[in-house]
């Protein structure tokens, strides 16, 4: 099958959206797929309004239908609510082309805490991004029941789970430490939905580091100067920081899944948390790691956790799995569709 992704989300930005694609994409062509990625490398961009680390297409719009026509796809997947993922979702209801789309953050929640719009303005554009989506894929149960809560249609909303590659992210070799013991690590993008300042905050033993970029990056770097900000790092960097903690804190309260704690926990890192969206879904009942409303409480509790236990819970995370259950989602587009012109289509998708 010829897959294409349409997503807003790719190099060289680092996140999970783009980790989760990247790892779908390399999944899908181990099990005999060619997938097709369009992103904002092609086409003229334009920074994000207080995230400059995200780049916008500019009218893309002409671009993406070429493409889309050129590509001649088996199925089609739109991953994002951005500029190319709008004008994908435009060329292919008029064309009567059907596809599917992912919910990957609390894009409403972010939104609201970076320009104080209300959550119910965000969730109607969604409802009219994702309204003809033959399947909105969505991280875990939680998320699926906050979109039906704000009149998402049951049947569309759908489970795609994430993964973590365990052959990157295992115990073994250590970042290098200068800094006194124990150290609670955190991993993301420094930006005010992620609640990174209550971590900053917290009177903790030893030591904190921070790895990401972000926002709210240099203003943190000045306000909290005993805190090692490490900036972005690769994969392979990233596991030797997690192998090097005793302790991975994650504040957040808005993520909808959270693959740092996946990555964390499969070098052995236990993890601290509140009890919410994210790591409910991801550390549940598991001795893998301390969730508590008290995010202090939890991340000493944490530093007394086996460094077995975590890698063994992440050891139950496949992104081959997820991979499945991504392409059983697609919709095969009608070989008599036409992708020539973009005349209205008689197919009732």
């Amino acid at each position: 099958m010829k897959i294409m992704i349409v997503t807003d989300a790719w190099d060289p930005q680092v996140n999970g959206v783009v980790r989760t694609l990247k790892s779908t994409r390399r999944e899908l062509e181990r099990m005999g797929n060619e997938v097709d990625v369009l992103s904002p490398l092609e086409f003229r961009t334009i920074p994000c309004p207080t995230y400059p680390e995200i780049r916008l297409s500019l009218f893309p719009g002409g671009r993406v239908r070429q493409r889309i026509r050129e590509a001649a796809p088996d199925a089609l997947h739109i991953a994002t609510e951005g500029p190319l993922g709008l004008s994908a979702r435009s060329f292919a209801i008029r064309a009567g082309i059907p596809f599917t789309t992912a919910y990957h953050t609390r894009f409403p929640e972010y939104v609201k805490a970076r320009f104080a719009i209300p959550l119910a303005v965000t969730y109607a554009f969604l409802r009219f991004f994702h309204g003809r989506s033959e399947a909105v894929l969505v991280p875990t149960r939680v998320v699926k029941a906050d979109l039906e809560k704000y009149g998402f249609e049951p049947r569309r909303v759908v489970l795609w789970s994430r993964g973590v590659d365990t052959e990157i992210f295992k115990p073994g070799e250590k970042f290098p430490n200068e800094l006194r013991p124990p150290i609670f690590l955190y991993v993301g993008r420094v930006a005010v939905e992620k609640n990174i300042q209550t971590f900053l905050d917290l009177d903790l033993p030893g030591s904190k580091w921070v790895a990401g970029e972000g926002p709210l990056l240099e203003s943190l770097r000045k306000k909290y100067p005993e805190v090692r900000f490490t900036g972005v790092l690769d994969q392979l960097q990233l596991a030797s920081l997690y192998n090097a903690a005793d302790v991975f804190v994650f504040p957040s309260r808005t993520d909808t899944f959270g693959l740092v704690l996946l990555e964390a926990m499969a070098c052995g890192c236990p993890v601290a948390a509140y009890p919410v969206t994210g790591p409910i879904d991801v550390i549940g009942d598991s001795p893998a790691g301390a969730l508590r409303e008290d995010l202090r409480e939890a991340a000493l509790a944490a530093l007394k956790i086996d460094r077995r236990l975590p890698r063994e819970h992440a050891e139950k995370f496949s992104w081959e799995a997820c991979s499945r259950q991504f392409a059983e989602y697609l919709r095969p587009i009608d070989s008599a569709v036409s992708l020539a012109r973009d005349e209205p289509s008689r197919s009732t998708t």
